[in-house]
């Protein structure tokens, strides 16, 4: 079985990433999704992974530790939208006396908040983001997320350690 370069699986990386926010636009302005703060935060999440993989087909680095370097921040990146996607899920899978009230948007929150506040506000989440608007195969788009960043994960860390041993 032959290897792939380093590159290559940056590059698979990246395409997933680019996909899945191709995805969530699509949903957004063809098909009239608008995305609570929760799916924004795992909007930034999946491009902050996908601009590193970006980064580490770019470089394409040779040595051993520039790739681990690679694959560990591509890793932190997908692990903030695992933290992220799977409080989504538990939000939506509250019982419905357990779910916060929907509170004010993203827009107000960054106008009105320090930063640090807005962020500890979103994640704590509100009924915006219990409300499931779409399944598919009976989960719902963030869990289809987490799965999809669990997957990102595991691709980041397994990059430096599958890839193609090149000469230098």
């Amino acid at each position: 079985m032959t290897r792939l370069p380093f590159r290559a699986f940056a590059a698979l990386g990246l395409a997933v990433c680019l996909s899945g926010m191709l995805f969530a636009l699509y949903l957004q302005h063809f098909r009239g999704f608008e995305p609570c703060p929760l799916c924004v935060f795992q909007r930034v999440a999946m491009i902050a992974t996908g601009l590193v993989f970006l980064v580490a087909a770019l470089h394409g680095p040779r040595g051993i530790a520039g790739r681990w370097a690679y694959g560990g921040l591509a890793g932190l990146a997908a692990a903030a939208g695992i933290f992220t996607a799977a409080r989504h899920v538990w939000l939506q899978n509250l019982p419905p006396d357990q779910v916060p009230s929907c509170g004010p948007t993203l827009d107000y929150l960054a106008e009105m908040l320090p930063f640090t506040e807005m962020v500890q506000t979103v994640l704590k989440g509100d009924g915006n983001c219990a409300i499931i608007d779409a399944q598919w195969l009976g989960l719902s788009l963030p869990t289809w997320t987490l799965v999809a960043f669990i997957g990102l994960a595991l691709w980041a860390l397994a990059m430096p350690l599958a890839a193609r041993k090149e000469s230098p």
